[in-house]
């Protein structure tokens, strides 16, 4: 669990932010365009890779909204210049996000990375998002924003069928969440990649009712 607790508070084209807006140019600026099935069935020994689940702070349906997007968008390839991480998949909603992050080798230091692309994000957004009454004194001692829940999630990635079931469950979130009937469907998601690299077809369906045991 580390720094992130899974989030009980009620209150992504791609990076297919709409990472379909990530997708057809997110994509293409942050993926290669040759990965293949062994992308889908990585190994672990080039670094350390985790599954993250990010909320908006009291559940705002807000993550989906063009200037969010665009704000994380930039905040993400901002965040990767400086420490580099690779983006293996994602998925946005309204009110959450999952992704697996890949780090260079030795370097497991995911929460500083997040802390920046939150902070960007703040305050690229914070003149739309802003929610004074909201304010609480602890968020107001360490200088948080109404858009973000305070902690994260995170699972550490334990061998290639880990990986593959996280990415599916995250391909399939927003049918779960009953955004869509098909994966295919919703815009904000990395399987639009897998789909243009042969990895998944555009009938895939995963399972919707399994449980990850996070959102």
């Amino acid at each position: 669990m580390g720094t992130g607790a899974h989030p009980t508070t009620a209150g992504p084209r791609i990076l297919d932010i709409g990472w379909a807006g990530f997708s057809a140019h997110a994509a293409a600026a942050i993926h290669q365009s040759t990965e293949t099935m062994s992308r889908y069935r990585r190994s672990q020994a080039a670094g350390s890779t985790f599954f993250f689940t990010v909320v908006s702070y009291r559940r705002q349906p807000i993550l989906c909204d063009e200037t969010l997007r665009s704000a994380l968008r930039e905040s993400v390839a901002m965040v990767r210049a400086k420490r580099p991480f690779k983006i293996d998949a994602w998925v946005l909603l309204p009110d959450h996000l999952h992704c697996i992050r890949a780090l260079p080798a030795g370097d497991a230091d995911f929460s500083t990375r997040w802390g920046m692309i939150k902070r960007t994000v703040s305050r690229a957004c914070r003149n739309v998002y802003r929610r004074s009454k909201w304010l609480e004194p602890t968020k107001s001692s360490h200088r948080e924003s109404t858009i973000w829940q305070r902690r994260f999630w995170e699972h550490q990635i334990r061998d290639d069928t880990d990986f593959a079931r996280h990415v599916d469950y995250l391909h399939m979130n927003p049918v779960k969440h009953g955004h869509v009937q098909r994966a295919v469907d919703w815009p904000y998601s990395t399987f639009h990649r897998y789909l243009r690299q042969g990895l998944l077809a555009a009938d895939w369906a995963g399972d919707a009712d399994f449980d990850m045991g996070c959102e």
